[in-house]
C-alpha cells in the first residue's frame, strides 16, 4: 500500500481513538463536578478525600499510558512513536474541552482558568493555553511523521526541548509561586499541603512571557530544518552547474 495512504489511515484511526478518549475524560470530569461542584466549577477548589485524589492522579497516569500504548503500536521507530503520542495527546486534550463545552457549557470563555494536570505538581492556566500547545504538538507530530529526515537537526531538538521546559514552567508558575509563599519547596509534592493550599488558592497570574517564549522556541525549531535544507539545496544546485 502507498505510504501516504497508510499514513492517512493511521492519522484517521488515531484521531477517532483520541476523540473518543477526549469524551471519556470529559465524562469523568462531568461526574466529578456534579459530585463536588453542583453549583459550577470554581476556585478555590474543594478538598477531595484522599482516596479520590489518589485515584484521580493514577487515572491521569493511566491516560498517559494508554495514549503511549496506542502510539507504540502505530509507530515504526522511537521518533515516530513519540510523534504519534504527541498527536494523540493533542487531539484528546482539544476534544476534552470541546465535549465539556457541549455537555455542561464550560468553560465560559477561552480565558477561563482550569486545573490542567496533577503530575508531578499542579498545573494551572487559561483554557486557551493548553489548546495552543495542543495545536503546536499536532504540527510537530505531523512534521516528524512526514519529514522525519529533515527534523533531525540538533538545534531543532534543543529548541523544542527548551521551549517545552519554558511552557511547563509557565503552567506550574502561579500555583508554585503561591505554594512557595506559604510553604517550603518540598510541600509542592506533598498531598496534605497541596490539598490545604487548594482550598485557598485562586489563580491570579499566568506567565504569558514564559509561555510565549516557549512557543517561539518550538516554532523556530520547526522552521529551521526547512530553511537549512532549502539553503543547502540551493548551494548544491549552484555547485552542480
Amino acid at each position: 500500500m502507498d505510504k501516504a495512504i497508510t499514513l492517512r489511515m493511521i492519522i484517521f484511526r488515531l484521531t477517532i481513538f483520541s476523540i473518543a478518549m477526549g469524551y471519556l475524560e470529559s465524562a469523568v470530569v462531568v461526574y466529578l463536578r456534579e459530585l463536588y461542584y453542583p453549583s459550577g466549577f470554581h476556585f478555590p477548589m474543594v478538598s477531595l478525600p484522599a482516596n479520590i485524589a489518589i485515584t484521580e492522579i493514577i487515572r491521569e497516569a493511566a491516560t498517559m499510558f494508554m495514549l503511549f500504548s496506542v502510539a507504540l503500536i502505530a509507530g515504526s521507530s522511537p521518533k515516530i512513536r513519540f510523534a504519534w503520542f504527541l498527536y494523540c495527546f493533542a487531539i484528546w486534550d482539544i476534544f476534552y474541552y470541546v465535549f465539556l463545552k457541549l455537555l455542561i457549557g464550560w468553560p465560559d470563555s477561552i480565558m477561563t482558568w482550569d486545573i490542567l494536570f496533577l503530575i508531578p505538581v499542579i498545573w494551572t492556566g487559561p483554557v486557551i493555553s493548553p489548546v495552543i500547545v495542543s495545536l503546536t504538538m499536532i504540527m510537530l507530530a505531523l512534521l516528524i511523521v512526514f519529514y522525519e529526515t529533515k527534523m533531525q537537526l540538533m538545534i531543532t531538538r534543543i529548541l523544542i526541548m527548551f521551549g517545552a521546559i519554558l511552557i511547563f514552567l509557565s503552567f506550574i508558575w502561579d500555583f508554585s509561586s503561591y505554594m512557595l509563599r506559604e510553604y517550603t519547596l518540598s510541600a509542592l509534592f506533598q498531598y496534605e499541603h497541596t490539598q490545604i493550599a487548594l482550598k485557598q488558592y485562586i489563580p491570579s497570574h499566568f506567565n504569558w512571557w514564559l509561555f510565549t517564549a516557549g512557543e517561539l522556541c518550538i516554532l523556530t525549531g520547526l522552521v529551521l530544518p526547512f530553511l537549512y535544507h532549502k539553503k543547502r539545496d540551493a548551494i548544491y544546485r549552484v555547485s552542480a552547474r
